[in-house]
């Protein structure tokens, strides 16, 4: 098929759960709205407090508020477009609309994923080095760290969208998707997608299997040191950690796989969706918790910060 220049596709209907009932969008909807306002509101908090308080100005929290701020980007990619679709008769998004919403989707998704490689080589020099951990970890290499991983998830992905500027659409417009992944829209091009498809899942597979290899190789070394430790007591609190810590990582590394690095014959739409849930709502709701607000010393730093607040604000109290 010969590719052409222009898009005739102006506007995409996402499809989304458009099929279940009007009551259950409206409940879903409330979820939807609860979860979002928690997850945005708990990772400002962990930012402003990582801010404000000496007590965590560490490579450790650096991190963390970085993937706070990481995190309330990824899901306001999303979250905000399938809540009002549940609301709205016209579930539509420009032709430009989908493209940014598709790039950034990817490019913050790739950033988070070189930031788990970084959080657990920071958690392994932590522990499994101990002594080196502040010639090693210095305020510079810490911003290189970060600005590294921003500047390589964006340019991989910008990458990738020149691959996808060279698609056509000018068929059906009608995404089976609450947001516009890639397997769907490859679905509704005109033009020849096999060498694209190729390159895209090549690309992404090799990301979030690299990611999870060099995550997976940091906690395997610091599971064994935490097997070193002598007392019980520490060696149960390290589980703890580390174990709350891998059920987060389980999530959003099962569901890329699922999503990106799975076969394309295993392709079915609605456990796309489902496992799309995970990935956009339920993972970045979990972050918060998991990496800071369970903390002693994170919920220290609350009730310090929260204390000198209100002795300011209400001096006479």
């Amino acid at each position: 098929m010969e590719e052409r220049n222009e898009t005739a596709v102006s506007v995409f209907i996402l499809e989304g759960f458009s099929s279940l009932g009007e009551k259950l969008k409206i409940f879903l909807f409330l979820v939807l709205l609860l979860t979002y306002l928690i997850t945005i509101t708990g990772n400002v908090v962990i930012i402003f407090i990582v801010w404000v308080n000496h007590r965590l100005h560490s490579p450790m929290y650096f991190f963390i508020a970085n993937l706070s701020f990481l995190e309330t980007w990824f899901t306001s990619v999303t979250s905000p477009k399938l809540m009002l679709n549940f609301l709205s008769i016209r579930q539509t998004i420009s032709f430009h609309g989908c493209m940014a919403q598709s790039f950034f989707y990817l490019a913050l998704g790739a950033t988070e994923l070189a930031f788990l490689v970084v959080m657990s080589f920071d958690r392994y020099v932590a522990i499994c080095r101990p002594l080196q951990y502040a010639t090693i970890m210095k305020q510079r290499f810490c911003m290189q760290l970060v600005l590294g991983t921003w500047v390589g998830g964006f340019m991989v992905m910008s990458l990738r969208m020149l691959l996808i500027s060279k698609l056509s659409f000018c068929g059906p417009n009608v995404i089976n998707h609450f947001f516009c992944d890639n397997t769907p829209l490859f679905l509704l091009s005109c033009t020849d997608t096999n060498a694209v498809r190729r390159v895209d899942s090549i690309l992404i597979s090799t990301l979030v299997l690299s990611s999870l290899c060099l995550t997976m190789l940091s906690y395997v070394s610091i599971l064994f040191s935490i097997l070193r430790i002598p007392t019980a007591t520490g060696r149960q609190k390290a589980f703890a950690t580390c174990g709350s810590h891998l059920t987060s990582l389980g999530i959003a590394y099962g569901s890329c796989i699922v999503l990106y690095a799975a076969p394309s014959g295993n392709f079915s739409v609605n456990l796309n969706k489902g496992v799309a849930l995970l990935n956009t709502v339920l993972y970045p709701f979990l972050n918060p918790f998991v990496y800071s607000l369970r903390n002693q010393t994170v919920k220290l730093a609350l009730r310090e910060t929260f204390r000198l607040g209100t002795a300011k604000l209400f001096p006479n109290l």
